[in-house]
């Protein structure tokens, strides 16, 4: 059984007005390399094993602090990049309803099966990711071990971990806060429990 700490990384340049960055590779704010030293902070007595991140700048700048606090070399995989939103990209929700109105609405009804113009599948994202989770724990078995992702790509794993619809992550997992922790037990044979969802950090 390998423990997961998984963290959303810290507040971005488009965090304010909720524009959706996706892969754009965005920076973090004065507030987001803060909440990064909260992390490494915490990342220093949380007897961690191995750190990983996705490979989009404001997830390393997150992870980088709390890798070396703890000692660790910060590890990162492209499969744990955010969701793709294609034409998205930047633009705020009602923005998207102005330039795509049907397309907006389709994904939020469907957004694991229902991309955005141009963007990615909820599903394939999760595909990625769950494999990158599983090879992690394979790594690590009996480890713990923190991982920076994103926001909708973490929700979207915990949901077909732990067996539910990903279509209803939003409703599931709402607000997924920067640089908080989840705690997910993944087992070799897959089952997962999850011990704790967006706990600030506390160091």
């Amino acid at each position: 059984m390998t423990t997961l700490l998984l963290v959303r990384h810290g507040q971005t340049v488009w965090h304010e007005g909720n524009r959706y960055a996706g892969s754009s590779d965005v920076p973090l704010t004065d507030v987001g390399h803060e909440q990064a030293q909260a992390l490494a902070r915490w990342a220093a007595t949380a007897r961690l094993d191995a750190v990983w991140s996705s490979t989009l700048q404001r997830a390393i700048d997150t992870a980088a602090p709390a890798a070396e606090a703890a000692g660790l070399e910060l590890r990162t995989d492209a499969r744990l990049v955010e969701v793709a939103f294609g034409k998205g990209e930047g633009l705020t929700r009602s923005e998207m309803g102005v330039v795509f109105p049907d397309a907006v609405d389709a994904f939020l009804r469907s957004p694991a099966s229902v991309p955005l113009p141009c963007g990615e599948r909820g599903y394939d994202a999760i595909a990625r990711a769950a494999a990158a989770f599983r090879e992690i724990c394979a790594q690590q078995p009996d480890g713990r071990v923190l991982v920076v992702a994103h926001s909708t790509l973490l929700r979207l794993v915990l949901c077909a971990l732990l067996g539910i619809d990903p279509e209803s992550y939003r409703q599931v997992f709402p607000n997924l806060r920067n640089a908080t922790v989840t705690t997910l037990d993944l087992a070799d044979d897959g089952a997962a429990a999850l011990d704790s969802y967006n706990v600030p950090i506390t160091a």
